[in-house]
């Protein structure tokens, strides 16, 4: 069965280069030996995002509004992963820079393709336990965001209502919840 093996890239130009977004279209040739002729992919830096969970059962949660989806929504803190930084490095900052808060207490929850099939980039998911205002909020230019905390307890009924609908903090809340980090109820 051919399904799994890697298509053949028979030309490649670059349509846009960005900061944030490559576009390439590629001629390909699946494994079956099918041409697709105008094949676009994708390059977008890798980014991480933190379930920030307080003593409490708290969970630390950012509220901003997303221009692609054109709706204000809750979501996790997260952002693009520096050149030469590593995805904790990344998670931690992002936390303390868009919330405030601090933890002791990390764990990696798992690495997605948030769109395999034409986006290269990944989502490095972490949960942080005992999470605590520190006090130093520094968002960049581009942000303009609010600060929730939501009861553990809360977030499936929130992804239920369409409150959460980033599909990569829904799995992550998910698998944060069915691994012991957070009690969902």
């Amino acid at each position: 069965m051919s399904v799994e093996r890697p298509w053949a890239v028979l030309s490649s130009r670059v349509l846009v280069e960005r900061r944030w977004l490559t576009i390439h279209e590629q001629r390909v040739r699946l494994a079956n030996g099918h041409e697709i002729g105008e094949y676009h992919l994708l390059e977008s830096p890798e980014w991480a995002s933190v379930i920030a969970v307080t003593a409490e059962q708290q969970v630390v949660m950012v509220r901003q509004y997303r221009h692609g989806a054109a709706r204000s929504a809750l979501e996790l803190p997260a952002g693009v992963i520096d050149a030469g930084e590593d995805a904790l490095t990344a998670a931690r900052r992002e936390l303390e820079e868009e919330t405030g808060f601090v933890a002791r207490d990390w764990h990696p929850l798992t690495v997605l393709h948030p769109e395999p099939a034409r986006n290269r980039a990944r989502a490095h998911l972490f949960v942080a336990l005992g999470a605590e205002p520190s006090g130093t909020v520094r968002l960049d230019a581009s942000e303009d965001l609010s600060v929730e905390m939501v009861a553990a307890r809360e977030l499936v009924a929130r992804c239920d209502a369409a409150e959460i609908v980033h599909a990569v903090h829904v799995a992550a809340i998910l698998l944060a919840g069915r691994r012991g980090f957070v009690d969902l109820g």
